[in-house]
Formats: C-alpha cells, structure tokens, sequence
C-alpha cells in the first residue's frame, strides 16, 4: 500500500475517541470563547455556590422582579382542563391558580408522557480530590461508550467545599450513566474506580420521560425528565426548545465576540 495518509486510525475503540473528542471540540471551541466573552472574571464556567438549590431561587427572585406569582412548598398540585382538554389552572391544597399555560415536569402530567429510558446515578463522599487531576477543585469527565463496551457515555462530575456545598477539606463526585442493566453498582463501577478512597457512597435509579401531547391542544408544555449527562446541556436545550414553543420565539444567547472583546479591552 503506497498511498499517503494524514491520519491512520488503528482500532474501533481509537477511532470512537478521536470522533467523539472532534465533535465535541468543534461545538465545545464556539461555546467556549462565547462564554469565556460574556464574563469578565476570566473563566467561561459558571457554577452556582451552595449547590444547584440556587438556580430555583434565582428564578424566583427574577420572576418576582418581573411581577410573577411565586408558591413555595405546594402539596399535591393537579392540573385542571377545561371541557375541551386544555389547561386552565393548578389546584392544591384546595386552592385554584387560574392560567393559560402550564410548564411541568413529567411527574406532573404521567398521562401525558412516555419512558424511554433510565439513568443510574451514584452520589460519592470524599476526602481528597480525584486522582491525577491536579488537585482540582471541579472536574468534568465524560467517559466514551467505546471504551467502557456500553451502548452510551459515563459522565463524572466533582466539586467540593470550595463551592460551598460541602463541609471543609471534603469533596463531592456524581457518577452518572444511562442504565442498561439491572445492576447499577457494577454498571457505575469503572467511573466510581477514578475517584481513589469513598468516605460513603449512595446509589439511586430513576425511569427517564418525553412528553407526548400536543401543546397546542392542551396548552401543558412538559420537559424531559433529566438525563445521565452531568453538563446540563441537554437539560439547556430542551429549555430553549420548550420557550419557543410556549413564545413563538427564539431565545438568543448568541454572543457577539469581536464586540465583547472590544468591550473588555477598554
């Protein structure tokens, strides 16, 4: 064979890696240098302190600001129709808030949704950061499916004290994966063999849902139920989808970067 190759791919498990890490680079590259151009602190990763608690309460604050009726704490909120199907209010406690649109997760409407999968996830405790990289604070791993001979990716996310959701000199590790056996321990173990000595570990299972209904027809806009990816970019693009179907309008958070950069030269 005399012909002349830039690249040579030797072995399925190689080639997987490689593909996937170019796919990522390519939409990871843009997001990036958007992010690192919206903030000025010098990092494009945003990560609330406290836990992820704080996102809610950033909303319920905003929508205040916005004149938003907020309940905390409701018990057993049912979803109330009209006669010709549509959503017309929330009922709880004995209480009625009338409305045009009701936005859910599928626990909420189980009618109106369908389970197409399930995510083991195992919660792990720690006193050390995870091995072999840098005593990092954060970290973001995301394991290929090749490599691990599974039908889909690990994902394997730690944080620690130093965002305040934790005691001092302690670390938390999330090890994610979608199920595809019966046996999430020995499914979740070549992600949880990364994190070196657990204080304590806590497994938890959970069925995965798409809604099924017509908005149009019923007005109930419904989410999917959160995946196995601990990044939040599948939960960030349902989101969008789900404003521009409830708007009619689509959500920019385009980042104009030769006008950022300006902006923070001066």
């Amino acid at each position: 064979m005399d012909e002349e190759y830039d690249v040579i791919v030797l072995g399925t498990g190689l080639k997987e890696c490689i593909c996937n890490t170019r796919h990522l680079l390519y939409g990871e590259r843009r997001l990036y240098a958007e992010s690192l151009a919206r903030f000025q602190g010098g990092s494009p990763y945003i990560y609330p302190l406290y836990g992820l608690g704080e996102l809610p309460q950033a909303f319920a604050r905003l929508s205040a600001v916005y004149g938003g009726t907020y309940m905390l704490n409701k018990p057993e909120c049912k979803v109330e129709f009209d006669g010709s199907g549509k959503a017309i209010g929330v009922t709880s406690a004995g209480e009625t808030a009338k409305c045009k649109k009701v936005v859910c997760d599928p626990s909420y409407l189980s009618d109106k949704v369908k389970k197409v999968g399930k995510v083991a996830r195992a919660v792990c405790i720690m006193s050390h950061p995870i091995p072999d990289t840098n005593d990092a604070h954060s970290v973001q791993i995301i394991l290929p499916q090749k490599q691990l001979g599974r039908k889909s990716d690990m994902y394997l996310f730690c944080c620690s004290y130093a965002h305040n959701v934790a005691p001092k000199g302690k670390y938390i590790a999330f090890v994610s994966a979608e199920a595809e056996t019966d046996n999430p321990e020995e499914e979740l173990k070549p992600g949880i063999e990364l994190l070196g000595p657990i204080d304590e570990i806590f497994y938890h299972s959970y069925d995965t849902y798409v809604p099924t209904n017509k908005q149009e027809e019923d007005n109930c806009f419904i989410s999917g139920t959160y995946d196995a990816t601990t990044h939040f970019e599948s939960t960030v693009v349902d989101v969008l989808e789900m404003y521009t179907k409830i708007t009619g309008k689509t959500l920019d958070l385009s980042v104009d970067l030769s006008a950022a950069s300006a902006t923070a030269e001066k």
